[in-house]
C-alpha cells in the first residue's frame, strides 16, 4: 500500500455489535472505528445508542466515532443490469485497488461526491503522513478513509480531468494508440524524388535497392 492508512471499511452492519438488536430503518446508532493491529487497517463496529452508553471505559479508545442514522437496504429494480460505473463505484474499486499513482484522484472524487450530498465528512484526524479524512456513504453507510493529499492550486484542475476522464470510460484510463506506419505508396505523390531514384535503376536492381515490387516501403523511426 501507498500509506497504511486509506482503506474501505465495510458497509454498517445489521445489528448492534454489543447486544446483536437489529436495527430499526431511521434508527440513530452511533458507529465507531478501532485499529486492527493484525491488519494494520480499522475495525468497524456499529452500537444501538443504548449500548454504547454503557460500554465500559476499559473497551478500548477508538480511532474515531459519530453518530449516524441506520438506512435498510432496498433492493435494486435491476440487480443484473450492467450499466456505466458511476463515481462512487470508480471510488470504491481505486480504494480496494490503493495503488499509489490513484491517490490524489480518490481525494479529488472524495471531495465531489461530499459536494453531491452522496458522502459526508464524519471526522479528520492527524496522522504522521498528513490529514486522514473519514467519509461515510449516506445511504449505505459504507466509509472510505481518505488521506488529503494536499493538493497544490495549480495540479488540481489536472485531477479533476483526470476524473472526468474515468467517468466517460468506466473507470479505467484509455489506452495510448500508437501511430500506424505509413505506406510508402501514401507518400508517393508528395515525397521528393530521392538522389539515388533519380538514376536508371529498374528490374531486380530495383527490387533489391527496395523501389520496387513488394518491398517499397518506407520505416519512419
Amino acid at each position: 500500500m501507498a500509506f497504511a492508512e486509506s482503506w474501505h471499511v465495510r458497509s454498517r452492519s445489521r445489528h448492534c455489535t454489543a447486544t446483536q438488536r437489529p436495527f430499526v430503518d431511521g434508527e440513530t446508532i452511533v458507529t465507531a472505528l478501532y485499529p486492527d493491529p493484525e491488519s494494520g487497517g480499522y475495525i468497524r463496529q456499529d452500537f444501538c445508542l443504548e449500548a454504547w452508553e454503557a460500554l465500559p471505559t476499559d473497551a478500548g479508545k477508538p480511532f474515531s466515532f459519530w453518530k449516524t442514522t441506520f438506512t435498510a437496504a432496498v433492493a435494486s429494480d435491476h440487480p443484473h443490469s450492467v450499466e456505466k460505473l458511476s463515481a462512487e463505484e470508480i471510488l470504491h474499486r481505486l480504494v480496494v485497488e490503493d495503488e499509489d499513482h490513484t491517490e490524489n484522484t480518490r481525494y479529488i472524487l472524495a471531495v465531489m461526491l461530499e459536494r453531491q450530498k452522496l458522502l459526508r465528512e464524519t471526522d479528520s484526524q492527524r496522522t504522521p503522513n498528513g490529514i486522514l479524512r473519514v467519509y461515510e456513504h449516506r445511504k449505505t453507510g459504507e466509509i472510505y478513509l481518505i488521506r488529503d493529499p494536499d493538493i497544490p492550486l495549480a495540479q488540481v484542475e489536472a485531477f479533476q480531468n483526470e476524473v472526468i476522464i474515468l467517468l466517460e470510460n468506466n473507470g479505467r484510463m484509455p489506452a495510448a494508440i500508437p501511430l500506424e506506419t505509413p505506406d510508402q505508396s501514401d507518400q508517393s505523390d508528395s515525397a521528393p524524388p530521392s538522389p539515388e531514384s533519380t538514376g536508371d535503376i529498374g528490374g531486380e536492381a530495383g527490387e533489391e535497392a527496395g523501389l520496387g515490387g513488394d518491398h517499397g516501403r518506407v520505416t519512419v523511426g
